[in-house]
């Protein structure tokens, strides 16, 4: 895993600056710790961080091929690039390295960008060709890796994270409207769209070349699921594909390294699969990595310590305290870049830091199930408010609400009449998007916040706009669950889960994450089922559960389904006192200058959270408390942070390639 970031020029224009070039690595530098190169010419200048993983003495970057006309920047991994390299050799390609980096190269010359459909893993590409003085960058099917650009003035500038781009110096520093509008409507922006004007992303599962200062992109791939009507497709030989598929996917991320692999392991089904995956189908020793919290509402250390010592794996957890989240958040916004909704990635950047420690740089984790499994409680919730629509004037059909969210300690079942309320609204059984609206629905309300030109100004944009713009012309035939998993993988999967609990928090202690579940095979065979094998009834990821019954433990298998939060405003207030640093960014005067949020709306939140009991606090007051923070810690960490640097911030520097010499 590393750090990539670059800059390229018309043939007319200003040629790339190298210490420009090493101000951008250096922001990088947790993203690659081992060492450093770059390449540059009167035209382009790529930089890399190294984190190094697969062919530790030979694959440096940037990497080139045989006659030095094509040079890469990589970030990712290709798991199955011995696969690739077999073929590749077989049509005459020479290899000068063992690594995965020289692979796309070499598979980049032999079937150009048709190669991003052969690569099964998860990568950040840039590709630079001097003869015909064209960039391509590239992106992996789910949005893994992270992958930023910025157009100024003919040129075009891209890197792994903002502050990079940031580091710029023509580059501008100011938050986007519709962004923060998309962050407080889906929790997070959808691709192309960042929280920063001027800044965007490239869409997961597409390319994107640059030749003559003109940008265009293209998709090499979208989620698909099959028309209606669907077959009934037998059951027990999907499960026996399904087992086949996932184990395969987690061998190939546990294997392809050249250094240990941990794995992570939460007392959820989707971990304690994966792990019990490794040890039964692979010959490594298995160490295993667990957050604990010290509040009893969120710890699962009972149902991690049975799958612990059902595979008998070297073990480390981490119990965390509302304090320990609290005083890391404010480094934890610097790694995230954007905005947050909830303070569950603080913890999992407090798990990294300890995966470091042992020594390890790689994770096997199980994120992704719930996205193309159907685990998520939305999926559940938009079965049964799918339900009610069919006859909305049924008292008995209501009541089904109640089933829902059985591990809140407020559950709708604990205020029945309330909760039918709340699920009937908006129901119309022909909205594509009826899954998601209750969500939308309550995230929206932070907008109240706003100062009042802001608001003025969100409140005329549309947020639906963008997902209707990249909406897939079968989305209208899908099944509704199959439109929900689409609308979630678009949104909180690559925005959210993978970005700011996910890659963020790994790489701020330069440790790299594996997905089996987003195995482009496995995911691609998944999408074939039928709803009702993912979702059977309201029994979620019924297929997982069938298919790996005899590894993982009755009493995790069929547990109520908990997903994974962390303590929001108890985090940062109790007994009457906050952390040091939230007066500073909460002063009247700062935010004020931001012109984010109203000081007004933001000062009575703060003596409301100082007053009541954190663990206390509403839904949509805990989510306020967060969402206020992790702004005005934008603002001051990556906004107006100090993008200056001295050379000995880099990591050693060990490629160094100059053409304009």
């Amino acid at each position: 895993m590393c750090g990539i970031c670059g800059i390229v020029t018309s043939e007319t224009g200003e040629r790339p600056s190298l210490p420009t070039l090493k101000a951008m690595m250096a922001q990088l530098k947790h993203r690659g710790p081992d060492a450093c190169g770059y390449f540059i010419d009167n035209q382009a200048g790529l930089g890399h961080t190294r984190l190094s993983i697969i062919d530790l003495s030979g694959g440096g970057q940037p990497l080139c091929n045989e006659d030095k006309n094509l040079w890469i920047s990589f970030n990712g991994e290709i798991f199955n690039y011995l696969e690739l390299a077999k073929e590749l050799k077989a049509s005459g390609h020479i290899f000068q390295t063992k690594s995965d980096t020289e692979v796309i190269v070499h598979a980049y010359e032999e079937w150009g960008t048709d190669c991003f459909k052969r690569f099964n893993g998860q990568w950040a590409i840039a590709i630079w060709n001097r003869k015909t003085k064209e960039l391509v960058l590239s992106r992996d099917r789910f949005g893994i890796r992270p992958l930023y650009y910025s157009e100024i003035k003919g040129a075009l500038i891209f890197a792994s994270e903002i502050k990079s781009i940031f580091a710029h110096p023509k580059a501008s520093r100011m938050f986007d409207p519709a962004g923060l509008n998309e962050i407080f409507t889906f929790w997070c922006p959808v691709a192309p769209r960042t929280p920063y004007l001027g800044v965007k992303q490239l869409p997961p599962g597409s390319f994107a070349k640059f030749s003559g200062s003109i940008l265009k992109h293209q998709a090499y791939w979208q989620l698909d699921f099959p028309e209606k009507p669907q077959s009934k497709y037998n059951f027990q030989e999907n499960v026996e594909a399904f087992r086949e598929h996932l184990i395969k996917a987690a061998q190939l991320r546990f294997t392809r390294s050249d250094v240990p692999v941990g794995a992570y392991l939460s007392g959820g089904i989707d971990s304690s699969v994966t792990t019990a995956v490794l040890s039964q189908y692979t010959n490594s020793p298995l160490k295993t990595f667990s957050i604990r919290f010290k509040d009893q509402e969120f710890d699962e250390g009972n149902f991690q310590k049975t799958m612990v010592d059902r595979l008998g794996s070297d073990h480390q957890d981490l119990v965390v305290s509302e304090e320990d989240i609290g005083s890391a958040f404010p480094e934890v916004i610097k790694h995230t870049e954007h905005p947050i909704l909830r303070t569950a990635p603080a913890p999992l950047f407090l798990l990294s830091g300890l995966v470091r420690k042992a020594g390890y740089k790689v994770v096997v984790t199980g994120e992704g199930s719930d996205e193309i499994v159907a685990g998520y409680d939305i999926f559940r919730e938009a079965r049964v408010r799918h339900f009610i629509a069919r006859n909305p004037d049924s008292s008995k059909r209501a009541g089904i609400v109640e089933a829902l969210y059985p591990w809140m300690k407020r559950s709708p079942g604990s205020a029945p009449a309330f909760a039918r309320a709340f699920f009937s609204k908006s129901l119309d059984p022909t909205d594509s998007y009826l899954s998601h609206r209750t969500r939308w629905d309550t995230t929206t309300s932070l907008k109240a916040m706003l100062n009042p030109e802001l608001k003025s100004n969100v409140e005329k944009m549309d947020a639906l706009s963008t997902l209707r713009e990249i909406q897939p012309p079968r989305f209208s035939h899908w099944d509704q669950l199959e439109q929900a998993q689409w609308l979630e993988t678009k949104t909180l999967l690559s925005g959210y889960i993978l970005a700011s609990q996910g890659d963020r928090m790994l790489m701020g202690h330069s440790v790299e994450g594996r997905f089996p579940f987003l195995d482009c095979n496995f995911a691609e065979f998944v999408a074939t089922l039928p709803p009702e094998h993912k979702l059977m009834g309201l029994n979620e990821k019924y297929i997982l559960k069938m298919a790996f019954k005899d590894m993982v433990p009755h009493d995790i298998l069929f547990r109520d389904k908990q997903p994974y939060r962390a303590p929001d405003a108890a985090s940062f207030f109790w007994g009457g006192t906050s952390q040091d640093w939230i007066e500073e960014i909460t002063r009247p005067e700062f935010v004020e200058n931001t012109a984010i949020f109203n000081p007004k709306a933001v000062e009575l939140l703060m003596t409301k959270c100082r007053k009541i009991d954190g663990s206390k606090m509403s839904n949509s007051d805990n989510m306020r408390v967060v969402a206020v923070m992790s702004t005005l810690l934008c603002q001051k960490k990556i906004i107006e942070a100090d993008y200056q640097f001295k050379e000995d911030d880099l990591p050693p520097l060990t490629n160094t390639i100059d053409f304009t010499k």
